[in-house]
């Protein structure tokens, strides 16, 4: 690939992740080309269409996310490598990766690489629970669905009132809390 052609994609996704990030997957391919700046018709030589661009784009988020969970799995406390997975969570366009897997992906990569991450993530969750941070009557796969409600919208951050009650309400109750 040129390097022109590489500019262009590279600011094609780009520009496709900030709008998603903000809006999700309702963004205009239009949309995407004025805040890439480019014309229309470069981004339809990249990308055939619009879910082509958001899956692709939802492989990187998935395969970036992934690669960060890799890294914290059997680090301690587990609470800590899980809140780690849970900050990067939240600085990547999850919602419309959630849209683009559930919705019959045409790229068969996307419910693969969410499925391991979602096993790599619930093992932490597992860890954390045998070392008692994270309540031990909810099964991990369970907190992981708890914790998408959390990361998996748009506009997510970990100090907003939502995810901080679901958060709070995975701790185990302590008399010393």
């Amino acid at each position: 690939m040129r390097a022109d052609a590489r500019r262009n994609r590279s600011a094609i996704t780009s520009a496709a992740l900030r709008l998603a990030g903000e809006r999700g997957d309702v963004v205009s391919m239009e949309e995407i080309a004025r805040e890439a700046g480019v014309g229309v018709g470069t981004l339809y030589r990249h990308f055939p269409d619009r879910r082509a661009l958001l899956e692709d784009i939802a492989v990187d988020t998935l395969r970036e996310l992934l690669e960060a969970t890799r890294a914290e799995v059997g680090r301690t406390p587990a609470w800590e490598a899980l809140l780690r997975v849970l900050e990067r969570c939240v600085a990547l366009p999850l919602a419309l990766t959630k849209s683009m897997v559930g919705e019959d992906a045409q790229r068969p990569e996307l419910p693969e690489l969410e499925a391991e991450t979602k096993a790599l993530i619930a093992e932490i969750v597992a860890v954390a629970q045998r070392e008692g941070d994270l309540r031990a009557d909810v099964p991990p796969t369970e907190v992981v669905q708890v914790l998408n409600v959390a990361v998996c919208r748009c506009g997510a951050r970990l100090d907003d009132h939502l995810s901080r009650v679901l958060l709070d309400g995975l701790r185990p109750s302590r008399p010393d809390r």
